[in-house]
């Protein structure tokens, strides 16, 4: 008994400390000024290694970076968290968070490659984690965030759009592409749109087994984000599908299952 509340001990202080309520930087700001946040190194970074395949997947060429570009997106990682956030206006709040999601993800990548999938990464967090997503690895406004804080307590919390599932990229093969460009505040909402209508209409997204409609896994890891039911989920589908597919999904009343491919999103 003595060695197995030893144990139950070790266990307890090897969880994670509970999480202090995040601070202000996730409140989306209601401001109208005009304020922009230059992505101008992001957007390099992405011209030169994303490699798009035939039928439309964004790879990322992670080999090819060279030591000086690997610097130049450290520096741009640099210059976000040192932005004040709050005096940004919603849309361009929202664009940057993303772009600090997706650009942090490749950084972390980069700094532990190769490796066959991001789940390979652990860089610890809490109890049996594994992956990079639950570690504090950014600091913004003072507030220590993790990549799960950006999406989860952030962008999925505080503007509660289902579209940011398909502009987050978690750097694996079955994950919504990673934009070949920045998002901005201008472009929010068309790039949202643009990226929902990529994914639903690849079979990364959506495909059929015969009759059976399968989706990715996304469809269920974040279920209440599509809709409560599956009439509501294939609703959503439906809202982004081709002329083709919202056709046959008309005639669908159930999603028969779900998969996804960790592979790295490597070129």
């Amino acid at each position: 008994m003595r060695y197995i509340s030893a144990f139950l001990a070790l266990c307890l202080l090897a969880l994670p400390a509970k999480a202090s309520p995040l601070s202000l930087p996730v409140q989306p700001s209601t401001r109208q000024a005009v304020m922009t946040v230059d992505h101008s190194p992001w957007k390099q970074i992405l011209s030169r290694y994303i490699r798009t395949t035939a039928d439309g997947v964004n790879l990322f060429a992670y080999a090819a970076v060279t030591a000086a570009d690997r610097k130049g997106l450290k520096d741009y990682l640099a210059s976000l968290e040192a932005t004040k956030v709050q005096a940004l206006p919603r849309d361009e709040q929202m664009a940057l968070w993303i772009n600090l999601y997706n650009a942090k993800t490749i950084d972390i990548v980069l700094d532990h490659y190769p490796v066959k999938s991001i789940r390979d990464i652990s860089l610890g967090g809490g109890l049996f984690t594994t992956g990079p997503w639950k570690k504090q690895v950014m600091t913004v406004e003072s507030q220590s965030l993790s990549l799960d804080n950006v999406e989860h307590d952030i962008l999925r919390k505080q503007w509660k759009d289902p579209r940011v599932h398909y502009a987050v990229n978690c750097a694996s093969f079955s994950c919504p592409n990673l934009s070949d460009k920045p998002f901005t505040g201008k472009d929010l909402d068309a790039m949202l749109d643009a990226g929902a209508k990529a994914y639903i209409n690849h079979p990364r997204g959506l495909t059929f087994r015969g009759e059976r409609l399968v989706l990715s896994q996304i469809f269920e890891w974040y279920r209440k984000d599509f809709g409560s039911t599956d009439a509501e989920v294939i609703a959503h589908l439906s809202r982004y599908a081709s002329p083709e597919l919202k056709a046959r999904l008309a005639g669908v009343r159930s999603i028969a299952s779900y998969g996804y491919d960790w592979s790295l999103n490597e070129a």
